[in-house]
C-alpha cells in the first residue's frame, strides 16, 4: 500500500539547513511534498525553489522583498501564493494540511512559528536551537499541550536522540550523562591573546562544516555549544550537571550517551547536515540522505580535548544561566545575537562578543515569564541593553 506523502513546511528555506532539507526532499518525491517555504531576503533563490517544488505558499518577512517575489512568481506563471503579513509564518507552520515543519529560521525570530507548530500538534523538526534556548519550559509546555512530536535536527542533539533508548520514560534510570562533541572551530589552537584581531571572514571559515555566518561565528566562540547545552537540558530532561562538552576536531562522532553501567553509545557519520535532516524527516525509518558514507579504512585518528575556557569563555555561561533565574537563557541568546551581528558588521572586535554577553546578563532586569509574549518582551529588553553595550565598545 502506498502511503500518503508528508506535506512539509520549510521555515528558512534559503539558509544552509533549508537548502539541505530541500535536497533530501528532492531525493524522495514519493514520500514528501513541499507545502510552504519562507525566506528573509533571498528573492531569487526562493523563486528558484518555488519553481522546483511548487509550494502552495511562499513567505518573505518584509513587504518589499515579498512584492519582488510576487512579481517574479507571476512572470513565471507559478501557482504559488506570496505572503508577508506578520502572522504568515505562524500560519504556514500550523496549517491544517501541514504534516511536518522544518524550523530553520536563525535566532529568536523563529520562536513564534515554532510555538504555532507545537500548539497545532505538528511533527516539528527543530534546527532552530533558539526556540528552546529562548522558549525553555514555556515552549516545552506548548509541545506537550499540543501533542506535537519534537525531533532535534542539530547534529549533536540528533546524535543523542539516536543513541538514547526508545522508551523516554527510562532515560532517568538508565542514563548517567550525555556528552556533546564540538569541533573547536577555526581557533581551537590559536593563541587567545591574538583573537582580538580576528576578522569576520576568519571566524566564518569553519574547518569541517558549511554553515551560515552567524552560526559559524558561534562555532568560533563556542557559543553554539553553550546554546546546545541549554537546548539539550530541555530536549532530554536532564540536569545541567548531566551534560558535558568535549572537543573532537574531526567531527566524526557527533555526540555520545554514557549509561549507568559506564557503557557509551555514540552516533558517527560524515559532517553533513543531510544525515540528521533525513533522519528527522523519515523517523522512525531510515532513508538515503545523499551524504557520503564513512570509510573506516581511510579514517584518520580521532582525538578528544577538554575545552579551554580561557580561549572559549562563553561556554561556561551555559551552566551559569541554567542555574540562574528563569529568563536568563533568553537574555544570553539575545545578547549573543546582537554581539555577533555587531562583529560581522565590524563594529566590535571578536573578543568583545563575550563582553557584550556577560554585561547584558548582568544588566538586564528579570521578571517572571510564563508566556511567549513575556519571552519576546524580555528578548527585546535584552537586545536594547546589548545594543547599548556594543555601541559603547564601538565608540
Amino acid at each position: 500500500m502506498t502511503l500518503p506523502k508528508q506535506r512539509i513546511t520549510v521555515l528558512g528555506s534559503t539558509g544552509s539547513i533549508g537548502v539541505s532539507t530541500l535536497d533530501v526532499i528532492a531525493r524522495h518525491p514519493d514520500r514528501f511534498e513541499v507545502f510552504a517555504l519562507s525566506a528573509a531576503t533571498q528573492v531569487d533563490l526562493l523563486l528558484a525553489q518555488c519553481a522546483q517544488f511548487r509550494p502552495r505558499y511562499a513567505v518573505m518577512v518584509s513587504e518589499p522583498h515579498a512584492l519582488q517575489l510576487a512579481h517574479k512568481i507571476k512572470l513565471n506563471e507559478l501557482p504559488v501564493q506570496v505572503l508577508w503579513t506578520p502572522d504568515a509564518l505562524e500560519m504556514i507552520a500550523s496549517h491544517e494540511r501541514v504534516d511536518a515543519v522544518m524550523a530553520a529560521i536563525v535566532g529568536a525570530a523563529g520562536l513564534p512559528p515554532c510555538m504555532a507548530a507545537a500548539a497545532a500538534g505538528k511533527r516539528l523538526l527543530l534546527a532552530n536551537k533558539e526556540a528552546l534556548v529562548v522558549g525553555g519550559e514555556v515552549f516545552m509546555r506548548a509541545v506537550r499541550a499540543g501533542g506535537a512530536q519534537l525531533l532535534p535536527i542539530d547534529s549533536e542533539h540528533s546524535a543523542i536522540f539516536q543513541s538514547l533508548p526508545e522508551d523516554a520514560a527510562s532515560w532517568p534510570q538508565r542514563v548517567e550523562k550525555i556528552i556533546l562533541t564540538a569541533s573547536g572551530g577555526p581557533f581551537r589552537t590559536r593563541d587567545p591573546a591574538s583573537l582580538r584581531h580576528v576578522t569576520p571572514d576568519e571566524a566564518c571559515a569553519h574547518p569541517n562544516w558549511v554553515m551560515g555566518r552567524k552560526i559559524s561565528v558561534d562555532s568560533a566562540t563556542m557559543m553554539n555549544k553553550a546554546l546546545e547545552v541549554i537546548e539539550a537540558k530541555y530536549l532530554f530532561g536532564l540536569t545541567p550537571q548531566q551534560i558535558e562538552v568535549v572537543i573532537h576536531p574531526q567531527s566524526i562522532i557527533h555526540s555520545m550517551v554514557q549509561y549507568r553501567d559506564t557503557s557509551v553509545v555514540a552516533q558517527l557519520g560524515t559532517p553533513d547536515m543531510r544525515v540528521p535532516i533525513a533522519y528527522g524527516l523519515a523517523w522512525p525509518d531510515r532513508i538515503a540522505s545523499g551524504a557520503r558514507a564513512l570509510d573506516f579504512r581511510a579514517l584518520a585518528t580521532m582525538t578528544f580535548e577538554v575545552p579551554d575556557n580561557g580561549r572559549f569563555p562563553g561556554l561556561p555561561l551555559a551552566w551559569q544561566v541554567l542555574n540562574a533565574p528563569v529568563g536568563s537563557t533568553a537574555v544570553l541568546n539575545a545578547a549573543n545575537e546582537v554581539a555577533v551581528a555587531a562583529f560581522l558588521d565590524r563594529r566590535i572586535r571578536f573578543d568583545h562578543i563575550h563582553h557584550v554577553n556577560l554585561a547584558t546578563l548582568e544588566g538586564t532586569p528579570l521578571s517572571e515569564v510564563n508566556s511567549i509574549e513575556g519571552l519576546l518582551a524580555l528578548d527585546a529588553r535584552a537586545r536594547l541593553v546589548a545594543s547599548q553595550i556594543a555601541e559603547r565598545l564601538e565608540s
